[in-house]
């Protein structure tokens, strides 16, 4: 039997590291992109600023359409 302390059985231990630290990240990002891309949330968070974009676009649209319909 080979001693535990052979190259191949100390690169075989760092492989499962580093398989561990990738599989961590995969799923920190897989996290985080899930967060980022909740409709529910973000629109909780940007509620106001919505609110507020849209009344000044209906405003615009609503001067713009009564603008074709008076004389000037």
């Amino acid at each position: 039997m080979t001693a535990p302390s052979t190259p191949t059985y100390e690169l075989e231990l760092r492989a499962v590291e580093q398989r561990k630290r990738l599989h961590d990240s995969v799923s920190e990002l897989k996290t985080q992109v899930r967060d980022k891309l909740d409709g529910q949330k973000n629109a909780r968070e940007h509620l106001l600023a919505a609110s507020g974009i849209a009344s000044v676009m209906a405003l615009l649209a609503g001067y713009g359409i009564a603008g074709m319909f008076t004389r000037h």
